[in-house]
């Protein structure tokens, strides 16, 4: 049961996160968030990023315990929180569609499951967070006694900095070009008046 949930988070969970991270970028894209909701949206998609991040190195450089599991569950709900904050500033600026919001499910369900996956592996952990009394929880991060195989941990990084943090970059970057080119120009004190337009009876 346990390699099993170990398999399907690091070969299927993990994918679909790349995957629905690089479909989100493209709805921004297609929105025109640089010139709707901007670098202030970018950046909290970046510090969603960051959040999955610290999430996603504790659990691949770390025993699966009752402080990493804490940890996943902190970074969670954390995520949730911004991702309300995202979603009640971005939806007043830029359309957010139907297939976005359905992006918007696996980046927010992708998460719980993992947390999920991760309790299933750690069970007896997992038990004692919860009571106490039956057992020892762990809360040392504590190296993995046995890693990850390390051309998964290259390849899963290199995916998530071509399919997502790149696609970030770029985003973050014409945010900051168009706010740079829409911004008003200073007011010369010796410009000509407007004309005047007299109402017609």
């Amino acid at each position: 049961m346990q390699d099993a949930a170990v398999s399907l988070l690091m070969f299927v969970v993990y994918p679909l996160w790349v995957a629905a991270g690089f479909a989100d970028w493209a709805c921004h894209r297609a929105t025109a968030i640089a010139v709707t909701s901007g670098w202030k949206e970018s950046l909290l998609h970046w510090l969603m990023y960051a959040e999955i991040g610290i999430g996603m190195a504790a659990v691949a450089f770390f025993e699966i315990n009752a402080a990493v599991l804490l940890v996943v569950l902190v970074v969670f709900v954390v995520h949730e929180l911004t991702v309300y904050w995202d979603l009640d500033y971005s939806t007043l600026r830029r359309d957010v569609g139907p297939f976005e919001q359905m992006v918007h499910s696996f980046l927010e369900l992708l998460p719980l499951a993992s947390l999920l996956l991760l309790a299933v592996i750690a069970w007896p952990q997992a038990l004692a967070m919860l009571h106490p009394g039956d057992g020892a929880a762990e809360w040392s991060l504590r190296v993995k006694d046995q890693p990850w195989p390390f051309t998964y941990i290259v390849y899963a990084l290199g995916a998530s900095v071509l399919f997502n943090a790149l696609p970030l970059l770029q985003e973050m970057v014409s945010c900051l070009l168009a706010g740079s080119r829409s911004s008003p120009r200073p007011h010369k004190a010796d410009a000509e008046p407007p004309p005047r337009v007299e109402p017609r009876l």
